[in-house]
């Protein structure tokens, strides 16, 4: 090879080094994103404002992301649908919002009786869920990014007491995704519906029980002025998972420093929400108590009845759906391994911290 033709192609391989990094540095993108929640939630919709806000810092504001609340641009059920065809190009939602769609969706939400917070986190991370995530999302057109945690929810909002299997019987409960084929299973009647649709619908008696999130948003949205008695624990939601939903050829037009801010955003909103959830939900739950909500722990013979629904509905899933069976298998051994660890040191500690008074109080 010449030395002119050698210096004429470094020069190619030069500019196109450059081209990359110019690319983010000129490229002007503006998203819509559409969200399952309405604007009075400052937590989870706030997280979503804050995303987008972020992913508008860190690339000097050549990179934009304008928010929806629920209904907006898109109905709050429509989100998975509306990034799947393209209608917008990103999302806000929980995944177990469309278990009906595939019931493998359920393990990016959390399972009922499920791994924890932290343990949901691990899995995404380090335990191979956010790789089989996006396989089974990319079907759909989707690539998924988690985008926070609300951790173990609240167990809802009833107009009686459940002291027995029994109460569940014929009970018309808000809740959807797989815990509401469980609360199916022991005879309740679940009904999916939005956040905002929730209180006028105990309100009118349209449903006798409903779950949300807990005690910040809960008392946000005034459940308890409609609904005396206060569960827990969220049985069915131990981790409830918030994704980002990314239509997938919008995903591949994106240049690659601005994927890396859309990433590194997403990233700080998960540690985010779960503070910013763990920092509010006492003080609300100690206000609700002081109106006069009653507060209650589910009976444990229910617990186990509703324990013993979850596994024989996740095995019988497992029959039913190829890419239920191949996540659950992989999923059951990182549980039970998370559990052996959590058991040995974080719950030993946890149980003797929790059986003080108070700090210096034994």
């Amino acid at each position: 090879m010449s030395r002119r033709m050698f210096l004429k192609g470094a020069a190619v391989a030069g500019a196109a080094t450059l081209a990359a990094p110019a690319l983010g540095q000129t490229a002007q993108v503006r998203w819509r994103m559409a969200t399952s929640w309405p604007k009075s939630l400052d937590t989870i919709y706030g997280s979503a404002a804050a995303l987008g806000e972020r992913v508008s810092q860190i690339t000097e504001g050549r990179f934009q992301i304008q928010v929806f609340a629920g209904g907006e641009i898109v109905p709050p059920l429509a989100v998975f649908d509306a990034v799947s065809n393209g209608t917008v190009e990103m999302g806000h939602t929980l995944s177990s919002y469309f278990f009906g769609k595939n019931s493998a969706y359920a393990f990016d939400g959390g399972l009922p009786f499920g791994l924890n917070t932290r343990q949901q986190q691990a899995w995404m991370v380090d335990g191979g869920g956010a790789a089989m995530m996006r396989e089974l999302f990319g079907k759909s057109n989707i690539v998924p990014f988690p985008v926070g945690n609300v951790g173990v929810q609240m167990g809802g909002w009833y107009r009686k007491e459940i002291n027995t299997v029994e109460d569940l019987q014929g009970l018309k409960i808000r809740i959807g995704g797989l815990g509401g084929s469980i609360f199916r299973r022991l005879g309740a009647v679940p009904q999916q519906i939005p956040a905002g649709d929730i209180y006028p619908s105990l309100e009118r008696g349209t449903i006798d029980a409903a779950e949300w999130i807990g005690p910040y948003d809960d008392e946000k949205l005034g459940f308890g002025r409609v609904a005396r008695f206060y569960y827990t624990p969220g049985w069915f939601d131990g981790a409830a998972q918030i994704t980002s939903y990314v239509n997938a050829a919008k995903w591949a037009e994106l240049p690659k420093p601005f994927q890396a801010a859309f990433e590194a955003a997403a990233n700080e909103q998960v540690m985010q929400m779960m503070a910013t959830y763990d920092r509010r939900n006492p003080d609300a739950l100690k206000r609700l108590v002081a109106s006069g909500v009653q507060l209650r722990a589910f009976p444990r013979p229910v617990l186990e009845a509703c324990y013993r629904a979850t596994v024989a509905q996740c095995d019988e899933l497992a029959t039913q759906n190829p890419d239920f069976a191949r996540i659950y298998t992989a999923w059951k051994t990182f549980h039970d391994d998370q559990n052996l660890w959590f058991r040995v040191a974080e719950n030993t500690l946890d149980q003797f911290r929790y059986s003080t008074q108070g700090w210096g109080r034994s």
